[in-house]
């Protein structure tokens, strides 16, 4: 097993599934974001887990099979390390990745709700 960020652990061994959702696309993309949000929001100065709890919220609804789970938690890991391997500090560009992740994670959220209900 190998430890998140965030708290969750995931199987090394598991393979994404061939078989997604039509949407899976799409929350596997929102998982990046929440996962991106999460380092830069309390880079900035937000302290809390607002952005872990809404992946964990996420997991929680969809139940998704050990596979599917292995790559929302990766997603979210891989949004997180990505700016942590390159931002120390908060900078204006770490304000422009918050303020563009905020708005295509909403566009993201809306759609799947919009096309696929609650």
């Amino acid at each position: 097993m190998l430890a998140a960020p965030y708290g969750l652990a995931i199987h090394d061994s598991q393979a994404a599934s061939a078989n997604d959702a039509p949407y899976g696309g799409k929350i596997v993309r929102l998982a990046q974001i929440l996962g991106s949000l999460h380092y830069l929001r309390n880079l900035c100065g937000e302290t809390g887990t607002q952005w872990r709890d809404q992946m964990d919220k996420i997991l929680d609804s969809e139940k998704p099979n050990e596979q599917e789970r292995t790559r929302l938690v990766q997603a979210f890991n891989q949004g997180y390390e990505s700016f942590a391997e390159n931002y120390t500090e908060c900078t204006p560009s770490a304000h422009t990745a918050i303020s563009r992740y905020m708005i295509e994670g909403e566009t993201i959220s809306k759609d799947l709700v919009s096309r696929y209900g609650n």
